[in-house]
Parts: C-alpha cells; structure tokens; sequence
C-alpha cells in the first residue's frame, strides 16, 4: 500500500513540475507564487474540511471520501481537461493583462493563464501532504502495535525508495513515447493519459488493499484515553524559539534548509526547461532524477548507522549543509560564471548551461538523499538531551513555526526578487548569495550537534 501511494507520488511530483514550466507563457517563476498564493490555502481549506469530516464519518468512510476524488480528478485530467486545455485556458486575456503589468508579473498571470495545470499541482502536492501523512500514517498507526512499529517502520524508508526507483523508470517510459508517434501527435498528451491510467490503477489498488486489511486484518486493541500533547500558538511558538539558544539553533538548521532548496530548487528548474523545453524531454529527464534519488537515498540509509557509529552525530548532522553548501557554490557558480569554461566543458559534449543542469540534479540529489538519511534523525536525536518541558515544547514550536516558515520564505524571497528585478534570470547572483548565507547558517547552527547526547540545561552543556 504504501509503495502504490509512494509510486503515484513520485509520477505527480514530475508531472507537475513538467505541466506549470514548460507550459507556453510560464516558466519556473511560476512555482514560488503558486506555492504561495494557492497551494497553502488550498492546504488549509483542506485541513478544515478534513477535521469536519473526521467528526462525522467512520474510519473506513473518511479514507475513501478523501483519496477517492483524488483518483477521479487525475484520471479526468489526463483525458478531459488537458485534452481541453486549449479551449478552457484565457489565454488572449492573460496575453492582455502581461502587456500592461509588463514580463515581471509573468509568474502571477501564468496561475489565471494555465489554471488547470496549477490545480493538478494543488492536488499533486497534496497527495502528498494528505495521503501520506494523513491518511498512510493514520491507517498504519492505528493497525500497528508499538513492537511491530519498531520493526516495520524503519523499512518503510526503504521501501519508499524502491518506489521512488521504480516510478522513475515509468516516467522515463511514458515520457519516451513520443520517439514512436508520428508528426502532428501530441506526445505529451499519449504520455499524460498513459502516467494518469497508471496513477488510477494504483490508486484503485491502494482502495482495494485498504479494504482487504479492514476486513482480514485483526486490528489491535487501543486504549481510549490518550495523554494530550500541549499544543501551542504561532506567538507562542515564536516566544519559546528565543528564549533557548538550543532550540534556536535547531530553528534556524530547519528553516535555513528549506529556503536554501527552495532557492536552488526553482532556479535549477528555469535553467532545466531552458535546456529541456518540450515537456518530453523535461518530463524523461525528471524520470531520471527521481531514480537517482531512490538511489541515492536507499544507498545513504543503508550507509548512515555507520556514518553515526564511526563518527558521531556531529558530523553526521554537518554533512548535509555542508553537501548543500559546495553543491549550491558550484550550480550558481556555473550561471554566473560558466561561460569562460565553454571550450573545456565542448571537449566533454556540454554547455555551460547543460553543465548547471546536471550539477543543479546532483545538488538536489544529494542534499535531498543527506537530509532523509543523517540531517532528521539527527534534528529528531537533538530533542533526546532536553529536559521533558523543553522537549515537548521546543518540538512543538519548531513544528509550527519553522517548518512552514522554512518553506514559504524560499518562496516569498522569490517572489520579492522577480518583482523587484524582473525575471528569476536577473535575480540569480542575489539568489545565489542568499544560498550561500543560509548554507553558512546552517554550518555554523550544527555546532549545536558538537556534543555527545546527555543532559543539557536550558541549552548548555551539563
């Protein structure tokens, strides 16, 4: 069950990216105000709903209400709504309204110009947001003893990285299809409805192993009574974040990682579809990246007990933002600076731009692999020293405040530079000096790691 979600997950990631980038009159500026603008109040219109629900429905009726409008809508994308895509887009008007505002709100205007393809990038993302955490986790938790946790759950990490090859493989399989097809055919089109029929499939199947277990499965006995976890406000959060050093090291490693990816992410997206720009081309290339992610990652999890028992959990935690630190240097290294390397880089069969393509793929491939495997058991580790109140409270505030603040303020600085300069292109030397100071942020917050796990008070060594 949970390779089936992780499999359709992987397939709507690339796809997503693949529609909203290469799409005529958008491009990767799109993503930081989509993310912004759309996605998180989609998100949370979602949440409430889902606790609505969750208190008016059954277990079993609440799963299938939830994914069951997922499948329907992708598999009516596929062969309704891109086929109509043409038709259903305002193109003439968003065209109008660019040549008032002028090219820096591109971005902006490509949401009303392709709106369908930004809703498939709502729902592709929160596939993942929902069904994975949600429901997958939910369902696990609720059928699994402590014991059988302890055994299964570590596996589940690499199995989902098995997935992640395999669906890459698909990917790459649909996106090629167009080599076959005659001219005129829109192969992007026969590869969506293709990657759609297998996404359905597997979300019937998800349904169907659901079911199976419900009804063959003996489901341990829990007690009702549950020890409450104490929840905390944004403004409390925001409180208890600065008043320990500790925890505001392990604040700013969290929130520093995710506008640094964030930044290198998009960039590296522009500089793909500039290299890529048929969405067969992009969307092969994407098949390739996440099978090298599965890759990486299952061979990083594999390797990372011994990472920890040969050297220690400071440097374990130090790898990742040292990885994203050299990576990010040289892809933004390669736009800024790449044209002098154009003869030598000749002499291998690439451009400087087709170099930072592939440097950018090995900077999200392996920071991305370091992060899954060393840099959150590590940030899960650093909680283990403090004293119960802080732990529970520092959990709960670097949950509230750090990991939603990480991920929208990549997006927001984005945003800020495109406005501000014109285009994501303009706005590189400013973005890559961000990355730069976020990285060295990152380093130096690490040093939170340096020591061996045992008490700690109010953010000092014992």
């Amino acid at each position: 069950m949970f390779f089936c979600i992780l499999f359709n997950y992987t397939i709507l990631r690339d796809t997503k990216d693949v529609l909203v980038v290469t799409a005529k009159g958008s491009s990767a500026e799109i993503i930081p105000f989509l993310k912004t603008w759309v996605n998180l109040p989609m998100a949370i219109g979602f949440m409430l709903l889902y606790t609505k629900l969750a208190d008016k429905l059954s277990k079993q009726a609440l799963f299938y209400t939830v994914i069951v409008p997922f499948i329907a809508f992708f598999g009516a994308f596929g062969f309704l709504l891109y086929p109509l895509s043409n038709a259903i887009h305002p193109q003439a008007l968003a065209d109008k309204l660019l040549n008032i505002l002028g090219p820096r709100f591109l971005g902006p205007l490509a949401i009303m110009r392709i709106w369908s393809f930004c809703l498939f990038y709502v729902m592709a993302e929160l596939w993942g947001s929902v069904v994975i955490s949600v429901l997958f986790w939910g369902f696990a938790n609720q059928i699994t003893t402590v014991d059988e946790a302890k055994r299964f759950y570590p596996l589940f990490g690499l199995g989902a990285n098995v997935a992640l090859i395999f669906s890459g493989r698909t990917v790459k399989y649909f996106s090629n299809l167009r080599k076959n097809l005659g001219p005129g055919v829109d192969g992007w089109a026969v590869s969506l409805k293709g990657m759609m029929s297998i996404v359905v499939l597997m979300g019937l199947s998800i349904c169907g192993l659901y079911w199976w277990v419900n009804n063959n499965v003996e489901l341990p006995t829990r007690s009702k009574k549950k020890k409450e976890k104490p929840k905390m406000g944004t403004m409390e959060s925001l409180k208890f974040l600065v008043s320990s050093r500790y925890i505001r090291d392990l604040a700013t490693l969290v929130v520093a990682y995710g506008i640094s990816i964030n930044l290198v992410e998009v960039t590296w997206k522009s500089k793909l579809k500039a290299q890529f720009p048929s969405p067969n081309e992009y969307s092969s290339f994407m098949g390739d990246f996440s099978t090298a992610t599965g890759i990486a990652t299952f061979t990083m999890m594999l390797l990372s007990q011994f990472v920890f028992d040969k050297f220690g959990w400071g440097v374990a935690a130090k790898i990742t933002p040292t990885v994203l630190l050299l990576t990010g240097v040289g892809f933004f290294s390669l736009l800024l600076f790449g044209d002098p390397l154009g003869p030598a880089l000749a002499k291998f069969g690439m451009t400087p731009l087709l170099a930072a393509v592939y440097v950018g793929a090995m900077q999200n491939i392996f920071s991305k692999s370091a992060k899954y495997s060393l840099f959150d058991p590590c940030k899960e580790m650093a909680y283990i020293p403090l004293d119960e109140d802080t732990k529970v409270k520092g959990k709960a505030a670097i949950d509230v405040v750090c990991n939603p603040l990480g991920k929208s303020g990549g997006a927001l600085i984005q945003q800020f530079m495109i406005l501000t300069f014109g285009s994501l292109a303009n706005s590189t030397p400013y973005l890559g000096g961000d990355t730069f100071g976020d990285c060295s942020c990152m380093v130096r917050s690490s040093q939170v790691f340096r020591y061996p796990i045992y008490s700690f008070a109010s953010g000092r060594r014992a």
